[in-house]
């Protein structure tokens, strides 16, 4: 009896396996004919290519970036250049600098020199001059007189005042034609020195801070022990850089 109902049972087993296997086949089946229907829908239908805008590039400079390229376009001038500009050619370190509102000072300063010189000396030779004439034993030399006035004769009697004066004046306008000659070396010192350091500062880099700030202040003297008695109001300059 058992063993009839154990076969029974293998039988009825075995019949559902079947039958799952069954669908188990089926279903691959129906896969494989999906696969084949979407490789041939594939191969009919032709997708366009549709190609992406290439990307633009957008490049904002930084406000800070911006600035310096625009001080950097900024002329420069080399320091080296400018001073043998200036030693070489008078004005000529100006010139480069760009600071043309500079020459007439420069030229100025060596045009008055040069005609203080001439001028000096031209006097110190006419007074020279006079004062030979006047101490010789030759009464044809009397370049003097043009320097005396209207009228006025010299003999023995005033013949030593004349030469001091002469004398004093010869070597006065002798010293002021040297001094004029230092001036104007003292001018072409400063031209070289100012095309200098007008170019090394060209590069120096000055902030928008600086400022210059003056207001009221109670100042202590420290003369009292009293506060009120040592204080006194004035102004406080603060620079800030």
């Amino acid at each position: 009896m058992y063993r009839q109902l154990i076969i029974i049972g293998i039988f009825l087993l075995a019949g559902t396996l079947g039958s799952k296997a069954q669908e188990v086949h089926d279903l691959d089946a129906i896969d494989s004919i999906l696969v084949a229907i979407d490789d041939s829908l594939a191969a009919d239908t032709v997708i366009p290519k549709v190609e992406a805008p290439e990307p633009s590039i957008v490049v904002n400079t930084p406000p800070q970036e911006a600035k310096s390229l625009k001080e950097m376009s900024r002329w420069q001038p080399d320091p080296k250049r400018a001073l043998w500009l200036a030693l070489v050619i008078p004005g000529g370190g100006q010139i480069y600098n760009r600071k043309y509102w500079k020459l007439p000072i420069v030229y100025g300063g060596f045009i008055g020199c040069l005609y203080a010189m001439n001028w000096n000396n031209t006097m110190y030779k006419d007074y020279s001059q006079a004062y030979i004439d006047l101490v010789d034993k030759d009464p044809n030399t009397r370049s003097y007189n043009l320097f005396l006035h209207l009228g006025t004769q010299i003999d023995d009697s005033n013949k030593k005042y004349y030469e001091d004066i002469f004398r004093k004046r010869k070597d006065r306008f002798r010293r002021w034609r040297d001094l004029s000659f230092f001036v104007l070396l003292g001018v072409y010192a400063l031209s070289v020195i100012d095309a200098y350091v007008d170019a090394e500062l060209s590069n120096f880099d000055i902030s928008k801070d600086l400022s210059l700030k003056v207001e009221p202040t109670i100042l202590n003297n420290r003369s009292s022990s009293n506060p009120l008695d040592s204080s006194s109001l004035g102004l406080q300059c603060s620079l800030n850089f």
